[in-house]
């Protein structure tokens, strides 16, 4: 008998059993875990951004530049543009570093996505479907136990509130 069969107790050959308890262990990461990680990571890619686009208090000349010049979103004014987008990439991260309206703060991040991703940077598409990987997770599924959407929706026991699911 050789090695592999001795490992394989089921018959299968020991590489799939390998497969399947990895499969398994994977399973096993929690969904609250995953949802953090997507709600911290993608919240610091915005708010990074929205940095940028700040000085102090105030919208930076730059970032209007940017609009007027290289952005050019179609049927927006750049001024406009620029204040709607530095007060979108630190209000939709917060509340999404919070996990208060998460679905609509990811929905809201994913809409300026396809954005960027139509009119301002079309050959990004590597990094702007990662970002909405992230955010499409937590649309679909929710900000998991450790947001205070959660701790709402269990306040008002699910009544007529859908924030988050557990399962």
């Amino acid at each position: 008998m050789s090695h592999q069969a001795k490992l394989a107790a089921d018959g299968r050959p020991s590489a799939i059993g390998l497969i399947a308890t990895a499969r398994n262990l994977a399973e096993r990461i929690p969904h609250d875990l995953i949802a953090l990680v997507a709600r911290l990571g993608i919240a610091g890619v915005f708010w990074q951004s929205g940095q940028t686009k700040i000085e102090g208090w105030h919208v930076s000349d730059s970032a209007i530049y940017l609009f007027e010049n290289e952005y050019r979103l179609p049927l927006v004014d750049p001024w406009l543009a620029a204040h709607m987008a530095a007060f979108a990439e630190h209000l939709f991260p917060v509340l999404l570093v919070l996990g208060l309206f998460s679905r609509l703060a990811a929905l809201a991040l994913l809409g300026m996505t396809l954005v960027i991703q139509i009119f301002v940077y079309p050959g990004a598409w590597p990094t702007h479907g990662t970002w909405a990987a992230c955010l499409l997770l937590l649309v679909a599924r929710g900000p998991g136990r450790l947001s205070i959407d959660h701790w709402l929706a269990a306040a008002l026991g699910h009544s007529h509130l859908d924030l988050e699911r557990t399962d």
